[in-house]
């Protein structure tokens, strides 16, 4: 899906100058790793909790896209110059599955404690996305007959697990949104070729195997 240039509105407010990091980073996951990205809603700038989308509940705050939709998700770099260039300041989202990672998050104090304990079992983890509330690992994109098959597998699914798979979105860094800043917890080793990110298998049996073990207690956030 392409979008005609020079015919969107701005979301954000005029006098909002951007940062000059978010654009180069969006190039990067564009051009160099080919993930699909797109410019996400914002925060409303009146009020940084909420969000400049229609929805006065809206649960993620400039986090989630918006203007243009998640299928206008792209690797060309043309077109991501030109949204970030018209909205510098803009969260950017991935559009997750297909060639693109999926994740597997978490609340926040639940994931800290799975990934020392990962750690200490030697456990090779790819990147993993920080939001003040909740932790994303990156994983191998997977189909939703795969998922499915994986937790019907399973005695017991902790249920703040979430799952960002085809159709999915997560912002990246270094966005800021409603909630607060996004920043790499495990950031990718430097280069242009894309990070490796493990199979979601692995990565769900052992956050399983690790909360249920440790009894750590994951809130719904």
């Amino acid at each position: 899906m392409r979008e005609i240039l020079g015919r969107r509105r701005r979301l954000l407010s005029p006098h909002d100058d951007g940062r000059p990091e978010l654009i180069g980073a969006a190039l990067t996951y564009a051009t160099q790793w080919q993930w699909p990205v797109l410019p996400g809603a914002a925060a409303d700038p009146r009020a940084r909790s909420r969000c400049a989308c229609p929805d006065p509940e809206c649960t993620v705050p400039g986090a989630h896209p918006f203007d243009p939709g998640l299928l206008a998700a792209t690797t060309d770099g043309r077109m991501v110059r030109w949204w970030w260039a018209n909205r510098p300041a803009a969260p950017i989202v991935l559009a997750t599955g297909g060639a693109a990672p999926c994740a597997v998050s978490l609340p926040a104090l639940p994931a800290a404690r799975a990934l020392a304990a990962l750690d200490r079992a030697g456990m090779r983890l790819g990147p993993v996305v920080a939001s003040p509330h909740r932790w994303a690992l990156l994983v191998r994109p997977y189909s939703m007959e795969q998922l499915g098959e994986l937790l019907y597998a399973k005695d017991f699914v902790p249920g703040s697990l979430r799952f960002h798979g085809e159709g999915g979105y997560l912002a990246l860094p270094p966005s800021e949104t409603g909630a607060g800043a996004v920043r790499w917890e495990r950031a990718p080793l430097p280069g242009s070729a894309a990070p490796w990110v493990p199979d979601v298998e692995a990565v769900v049996d052992a956050v399983v195997d690790v909360l249920t073990r440790t009894g750590v207690s994951a809130p719904e956030l």
